[in-house]
């Protein structure tokens, strides 16, 4: 795995994946996540068996939309570090 700061490359056998923007990249990955999570648990709330899956899986959901501010902050801790003229406010996602 190499990361110049612009771009993520990451080596999977002879194949590459090139990741650019990774912040908004893991705000977009996070958020299908926290779909996931609730679609998932939504479904398990059908049966009386699979209600307490299910509540695991809306405690999961929310503790991943607490991760939603912390990759915002991150992004924008490490565009101040860079230099970056605004901050990262005018193109926040």
């Amino acid at each position: 795995m190499a990361d110049n700061g612009r771009t993520l490359t990451l080596h999977l056998g002879h194949d590459e994946l090139v990741i650019r923007r990774k912040w908004e990249t893991a705000s977009i990955v996070n958020d299908v996540l926290v779909a996931l999570w609730f679609v998932i648990g939504s479904v398990l709330f059908f049966w009386e068996s699979t209600t307490t899956t299910a509540t695991w899986f809306f405690l999961v959901g929310s503790l991943q939309f607490l991760a939603r501010p912390v990759i915002r902050l991150s992004r924008r801790v490490h565009l101040q570090r860079i230099g970056s003229d605004d901050g990262g406010a005018s193109a926040d996602f």
